[in-house]
This record gives structure tokens, sequence and C-alpha cells, in this order.
């Protein structure tokens, strides 16, 4: 066998295992979208995938191992280019950013991943949604890859308000991950409740929209925060 027939050998044998590997992540990632981490077992994934269970061995190290890579894939992903569009939008706004412009370039940017990314985003983002909301493990996998791109948007959000408390950016941007979340886990109760009128997979809407209401929301909290502080303190001295 020549070097190169060995060359090109070895470059299929790599190129087989990078696909195994991406359609293991992609079952895995449906099941653990919808049953979570205790409702999936390897054989459930290997089942999916149309392997023995022991093949994921060779692979994984164990179900941990495997929910970490199918998470830690696309968060990668998500992360790193909010991050990009927000120090990009840092330094156009030379210092001077706006409520919204910061909401834009953090909620946009995300939204756009699942609208353009196909199905497989979109369990990402139930998948997101359950994390996000398991105490424990899952604030600590949250914290983990999201904490930079959020405590960039946070920096952006007290320049743009650089008389609100600390505490309210805080809160406000609580308010912002939570309408999120919940409009990644597509629970199909907006559909429901409006008649069809909306419905939780059109994340188009969503982008026309979140933005926009949660930046009014800043504004309203955060011009009130000096009454609304100063009521607490009275009402603590009574």
């Amino acid at each position: 066998m020549t070097k190169q027939n060995t060359r090109r050998k070895r470059t299929t044998k790599a190129e087989q295992r990078a696909a195994t590997t991406e359609q293991i992540l992609d079952e895995a990632e449906f099941l653990f979208s919808k049953h979570g981490f205790h409702g999936v077992t390897l054989k459930d994934v290997a089942a999916r995938v149309g392997v023995h269970h022991t093949l994921l061995n060779y692979y994984f190290d164990d179900k941990k191992d495997l929910f970490d890579k199918v998470f830690a894939r696309r968060a990668v992903v998500t992360s790193s280019k909010r991050m990009a569009v927000l120090d990009a939008y840092d330094e156009a706004s030379k210092g001077k950013p706006t409520v919204e412009g910061a909401l834009r370039a953090f909620l946009d940017t995300d939204l756009d991943l699942y609208i353009q990314g196909g199905e497989g985003w979109k369990n990402f983002g139930e998948l997101s949604a359950l994390v996000a909301n398991t105490p424990g493990w899952g604030a600590e996998m949250m914290d983990d890859h999201f904490d930079p791109v959020v405590l960039k948007l946070i920096s952006l959000l007290k320049k743009a308000l650089p008389d609100c408390p600390e505490k309210d950016i805080f809160w406000g941007y609580h308010f912002v991950s939570g309408a999120l979340l919940l409009t990644l886990a597509r629970t199909g109760r907006i559909d429901r409740l409006s008649g069809g009128i909306c419905e939780s997979d059109d994340f188009e809407a969503v982008k026309e929209r979140m933005a926009s209401f949660m930046a009014a929301g800043f504004k309203q909290f955060c011009g009130n925060a000096s009454a609304a502080d100063q009521g607490e303190h009275q009402t603590n001295m009574a």
C-alpha cells in the first residue's frame, strides 16, 4: 500500500468517525431535550442511532460525557457569536450604547441561530431551557458556558443606563433570560392560550418583539429605580 493510499484511508476513517460522532450527538440531543439527563440511557441513544450500545463507549466515556459534549457543541457557537456581535456593537457605539441596541446584539444573534439552524438548533434550545432551570449542576453548566457573554451584555447595559442601580440591571437581565428560555422551551402554551394566533415555533415573531419589549421594561424599571429604592428605605424605617 502506498503512502498516498494510507493517507486516504486514514482520512476516510477520520471522516467516518466524525460523521458517526455527529449522528450520536444529534440523536442524543433530541432525546435529552425531550426527557432530560436522567430520562435517557445510552441504550436509548444507541437505539435511535441504530447501533449496539457498546459502540457509544468507544466515542464517549459515559452518559455524562455524552451530555456535556452535546451541550458544549452548540453552546460554544452561540456564546462566541454573541460575544463577537456585542464586542462589535460596543466599538461601533463609541461608549454610548442604547439598551435596545445591546439587547438586539444579544437576543437577535441568538434567535437567528434557532431560526436558521433547523430542528437541531431548536432541540438545543429546549435542552438549554431544561439545563438552565435545573438547580445545582444545571446552573453550573450555564455559568461555565455563558457567564462571559452575559457579563458583556451587563456591561453594555450599565453604560446605557449609568444611573440605574446595579441590582436592577441584574434583575432586568434575569427577566430577559426567563423570557428567552421560555421561548426556547417551545412548550406550546402560547399556541393554546392564543387560539393559534401565536406559535411557539415562530422565533421570527419573537425576534421582532422581544428586544424592544425588554428595552422598554429596562427604561421603565430603571427610570423608577430611585423612587422605588427610596420607598423601600422608608418602609424599612417604619
